[in-house]
């Protein structure tokens, strides 16, 4: 079981024994205290992951014991034993924080279940309080907030791959967050004091991807006027982010996939090879799997690229989450707009937690910055939201429950595409920017989506 620390706090010496003796053969380390008051100095003195502890004590009883562990450390889980059980004692304990509560003589198969069932549920625990805390403290992306167990899953993953070399591709809808997390990988990193360098691929036109990611020589294409390093040697020593990965062209990926497989690069107009040492994470939107079975992606860079995918869910899938976005972005906007908004109504937050989020954390933050410029509250109100929020456009959405998910997902992007429009006078640079995409990234989806323009 590992070097896990338990305090048995027992009066009663051969059953404290016996309990030692049980324990120890499972690999736990094992410390007893015959009063509350021995165990209170040994549990400040030392670190421990469990504590069993009975309720009749000599001087202060059980209880006391718990009240007094509560204030040092609320997060180690305690189990009660006492022979002096009743139901509202048990009740009130469990209420209080207590992880369970077992009458005597005890059963050891069960007190054993419930060890390793505690000391799970705590290192889990403390394992996400200590990232989260050295989230905030490192990165101070205000952006980057979760209160799902889906989230504190992904930010468990990211971290452990963090200090490895191999290439991460974080997949997701746009705007949850995957850029975020590549700049907390690479920050993790053995290479957390080299360059980090972003080249989002979709936005390079398509002549000019092969120099902008791997340089040119002085001549090599018409306005070529000096020699220019590309993207891979800016980032040479650390890691570089190849976001929408998807939107590569073939005749790139080829040379991508010599890049990873020889660490070596060639300037556009040279051929001379250039040595570089660099990590790659790379991000779409896309399902690559897919795209190989239409011939648009090659199955051998993908293989190269996924070693270990990381799959961001979308918002609508950890809408426990959205309060606190919303708590966060409406501190930031109200700071930077000097307003005095100090946050959201139940109806416009209900609102909220009913809509879908197509466009995810972005278009959430994008909705809250809204409703912080125009509101003349102090607190978001409903009529401070998006038209295409409101109820008769939510209960149209959610009409669409009958539909397969693609195709539900298509219909929910046309209506919020479509809202952006409408809004900003069917300028697509002004909707585009509302909905925190680029505007060729608005032309294509509009594309994709059989939207004509206006």
């Amino acid at each position: 079981m590992g070097n896990y620390n338990i305090l048995i706090v027992e009066d009663e010496t051969l059953a404290a024994k016996a309990i030692k003796t049980v324990f120890s053969k499972k690999g736990y380390n094992i410390k007893i205290a015959s009063s509350g008051e021995e165990a209170l100095k040994l549990f400040i003195r030392e670190p421990f992951d469990l504590i069993l502890l009975d309720y009749k004590l000599p001087g202060m009883n059980g209880e006391e014991v718990f009240d007094e562990i509560l204030k040092i450390n609320p997060f180690v889980p305690v189990i009660f034993m006492t022979a002096y059980g009743d139901i509202d004692k048990a009740v009130r304990l469990l209420k209080k924080g207590a992880f369970y509560y077992v009458p005597k003589p005890i059963e050891i198969d069960q007190l054993s279940h419930l060890v390793s069932q505690a000391i799970e549920k705590y290192k889990i625990e403390e394992e996400n309080r200590i990232l989260k805390e050295q989230i905030e403290e490192r990165f101070k992306v205000e952006n980057y907030v979760f209160n799902s167990k889906k989230m504190q899953g992904i930010l468990n993953i990211a971290l452990r791959v963090a200090d490895s070399e191999t290439s991460v591709l974080i997949t997701g809808e746009s705007g949850t967050g995957k850029e975020v997390l590549a700049d907390i990988i690479h920050s993790y990193s053995k290479r957390k004091n080299k360059p980090f360098v972003k080249v989002n691929i979709a936005s390079l036109p398509s002549t000019l991807v092969e120099s902008e990611l791997f340089g040119a020589e002085k001549g090599a294409y018409t306005g070529a006027n000096k020699m220019r390093k590309g993207r891979f040697e800016e980032a040479n020593g650390g890691t570089i982010f190849l976001d929408e990965i998807g939107e590569l062209p073939m005749e790139i990926q080829v040379k991508l996939l010599r890049v990873i497989q020889e660490k070596v690069i060639t300037r556009l107009g040279s051929n001379t090879p250039i040595p570089v040492d660099i990590r790659i994470i790379s991000a779409t939107n896309k399902s690559l799997e897919e795209e190989v079975e239409k011939g648009t992606f090659r199955e051998d860079l993908l293989y190269r690229l996924n070693v270990i995918n990381i799959e961001i869910p979308p918002l609508r899938e950890r809408k426990e989450d959205i309060p606190f976005l919303i708590d966060i972005f409406i501190r930031k906007i109200a700071k930077r707009e000097n307003k005095e908004v100090k946050g959201i109504s139940k109806k416009a937050l209900d609102i909220l937690l009913k809509y879908d989020y197509p466009g995810n954390i972005r278009e959430l933050e994008n909705i809250i910055e809204r409703a912080v410029v125009l509101t003349r509250e102090r607190v978001i109100q409903p009529e401070d939201l998006p038209v295409y929020l409101n109820k008769s456009r939510v209960r149209r959405i959610s009409d669409l429950n009958s539909l397969p998910l693609p195709e539900r997902l298509k219909e929910i992007e046309k209506e919020i595409i479509l809202s952006a429009l409408e809004e900003n006078g069917n300028v697509q640079t002004r909707a585009a920017k509302s909905l925190g995409i680029s505007e060729s990234t608005l032309r294509y989806r509009m594309e994709i989506l059989g939207l004509k323009r206006r």
